[in-house]
């Protein structure tokens, strides 16, 4: 059949994760969470000092996402730079805070989105499929993608799942609604590809929904854009 590829944004917590990954695997596909490769360019900022005195410099910024080596194994559940594998020290809520800044600028952004073009262009020669995931990929790096998806939930529902995945007993759950919502508020305003759903993309609420009948309505999607 023809290559496909699945599209699926929607806010922090909604759910994006757990279900683009169970759904390349359903599909044997390939799954590229573009969120860890901006986190990925904070993490190497944070280390390389770039962000001490908390300023963004673009410039700077831009020349790491350019020089960056990332590369995503397990068929996207670790993430590689150079040959350290970084998959875990990119999940906490410092390295989250900076990556939704450092994702707002124009040119890491222009830079990034290339590679993940290029890397979902290699994985769907390969195995026929991809599926993205993360803020503007029906919006910006695959406006023509075959299937649409936004995931929303309501932000209790989000942060529960957040404080789940930062498994640190130090953050209060006020904390973690608090962080939810200034990034929302960030990713839906900000000039440069703000975080909102595609003309064409169907919307699905997980809140409703258990994982598997989220995943089972995606794969209902894709079997229908397959067939003649």
């Amino acid at each position: 059949g023809a290559l496909i590829i699945v599209a699926i944004d929607g806010p922090a917590g909604a759910g994006k994760s757990t279900t683009a990954r169970e759904l390349a695997r359903q599909l044997s596909w390939s799954y590229i969470d573009t969120g860890a490769m901006y986190r990925a360019i904070a993490l190497v900022a944070l280390e390389h000092r770039v962000l001490d005195d908390g300023v963004l410099d673009e410039d700077e910024l831009t020349r790491i996402a350019s020089e960056i080596e990332l590369r995503f194994a397990d068929n996207g559940a670790t993430l590689f730079v150079g040959a350290r594998d970084i998959s875990g020290e990119i999940r906490t809520p410092e390295i989250g805070a900076w990556t939704s800044k450092i994702s707002a600028l124009p040119r890491v952004r222009e830079v990034i989105v290339e590679l993940q073009r290029k890397i979902a262009r290699a994985a769907e020669a390969e195995c026929g499929g991809a599926v993205l995931e993360g803020r503007d990929i029906q919006t910006v790096v695959f406006p023509n993608a075959e299937v649409k998806v936004f995931l929303t939930a309501n932000s209790s529902t989000r942060t529960n799942r957040r404080l789940e995945q930062w498994n640190d007993a130090t953050i209060s759950k006020a904390e973690a609604q608090r962080d939810i919502e200034e990034r929302d508020q960030r990713d839906s305003t900000r000039e440069t590809s703000p975080l909102r759903a595609a003309d064409d993309a169907v919307t699905i609420s997980t809140d409703e929904f258990s994982p598997a009948e989220v995943v089972a309505q995606i794969v209902g999607l894709v079997r229908a854009r397959q067939s003649p």
